[in-house]
């Protein structure tokens, strides 16, 4: 039985034949060709970074470039996201391709000509702005791949929607955005989307290489808060009182045992994360309250929903236990990224085709969450990891992602562009309704 979460109620499809197709003669040389531009939208998207429901310049930039191209072109959807529809000289199916435009409050510290010098305000604090997750790359790589794919249009197969998405890290606060709220604007409806195919790129993947796997792939995310309130007294006399930051120090700590010692974890990973704990103003006064927040990831619905009733039942009862009360909420912020298998399957020699065989390989269940979940919850899906690391480092010292010192190294680019331009021509070709 299937246990990841997949919404979908999948467009009937079949495949042709599952070896990859021949690509047109000129394919190789307009990649080649392509590859500057590439590198150079890149630079100037890391430079000049933007927040979420706020990349006007990229959006812009974005929206040009596929104009000039001769692309049917929707602007402001989501706030500042983008959509360029190609259609082949050939029939076949509709396919969306997708990238992300929005950068991190983080300030960067990795010494480049083209690094970020960029601040602005962020929850009331002047911050440094950094593509620190490789936003900045996936969208100069989708802008290559519209590129050379309009050069080659007469024999696209299908239609082909080049999705530039706000706000994956998520919108500010008051405000709605990314991918739940492009699907709910209708950009996998007019026309409706067959296959959705993604990518992001990671700082510990060799460069040139190709990491994936098949049904549930990246987690659920939740945004959990857990507030303890309490009574306050003198910091000299807490009998008088219910010392809420006490009760948080045993929630937190009987909160690690539901993942070690509750869950069953062969079945799949999950991750109870309480990263921010508030409370009190001085030194000897015991407040009335402490908030706790904190992220939980998981890849199993069952196991999703077992693990909100454990934590909201253990919060409660350890601040009963001690006099005081606990509120726990649990925002659901995106669900499972999952892989359809049988699309997995057929495409996977596309992935060679665009990387080199013996470059593409199988991995392992991410605890890392990404709003493409929303769409692999719309159609038949395939969202895929792209090395940006170094050939030849170490994997376990790659500057990590939301990092002031990450770091992508642009020689896999071209890989990346491959796979979105034998992806489609691959998918085109074989599918069949």
């Amino acid at each position: 039985m299937r246990r990841f979460l997949f919404l979908a109620s999948l467009s009937v499809f079949a495949f042709r034949g599952a070896a990859q197709s021949a690509m047109p003669p000129e394919y190789d040389k307009l990649v080649r060709a392509e590859m500057p531009q590439v590198v150079s939208w890149r630079r100037d998207f890391h430079q000049h970074p933007e927040l979420g429901n706020r990349e006007f310049n990229t959006a812009k930039k974005v929206e040009e470039h596929l104009k000039s191209l001769g692309l049917t072109v929707k602007t402001g959807i989501a706030h500042t996201g983008v959509t360029g529809i190609l259609k082949g000289g050939k029939p076949g199916p509709v396919m969306m391709l997708r990238a992300d435009m929005d950068a991190l409050p983080v300030t960067e510290a990795v010494d480049l000509p083209f690094a970020s010098k960029v601040t602005a305000d962020y929850k009331d604090k002047k911050v440094g702005l950094m593509h620190a997750c490789g936003h900045d790359s996936h969208t100069a790589m989708l802008m290559g791949a519209a590129e050379v794919m309009s050069k080659m249009k007469k024999d696209v197969p299908g239609t082909v929607i080049f999705l530039f998405q706000p706000a994956e890290e998520g919108p500010p606060a008051g405000e709605t955005g990314g991918a739940d709220e492009m699907v709910r604007e209708g950009v996998m409806d007019n026309p409706k989307v067959d296959a959705v195919f993604g990518l992001h790129i990671e700082s510990d993947v060799e460069a040139g290489t190709i990491t994936y796997k098949s049904a549930g792939f990246m987690a659920a995310c939740d945004w959990l808060t857990i507030k303890i309130k309490g009574k306050g007294s003198h910091g000299a006399s807490p009998w008088s009182g219910v010392d809420p930051i006490v009760v948080a120090a045993q929630v937190v700590t009987s909160l690690q045992t539901i993942v070690s010692r509750q869950e069953n974890l062969t079945a799949a990973p999950a991750v109870v994360t309480i990263a921010t704990i508030n409370g009190g103003v001085r030194q000897n006064i015991i407040s009335d309250e402490c908030v706790m927040t904190g992220t939980i990831r998981t890849l199993d619905t069952a196991m999703q929903r077992d693990v909100h009733q454990r934590i909201k039942r253990m919060a409660e009862k350890i601040a009963e236990a001690s006099g005081a009360t606990a509120e726990v909420t649990i925002e659901e912020a995106c669900p499972v990224v999952y892989n359809t298998p049988e699309l997995v399957a057929a495409m996977v020699p596309s992935l060679q085709a665009a990387a080199g065989a013996g470059n593409v390989h199988e991995g392992h269940w991410q605890t890392g969450a990404e709003d493409f979940s929303f769409y692999s919850a719309k159609a038949p899906s395939f969202f895929y990891y792209l090395g940006g690391m170094p050939k030849g480092n170490d994997p376990a010292k790659a500057p990590g992602h939301h990092t002031s010192r990450f770091f992508i190294d642009e020689s896999g680019f071209e890989t990346g562009v491959r796979s979105f331009c034998q992806l489609v021509f691959d998918y085109g070709r074989k599918w069949k309704r």
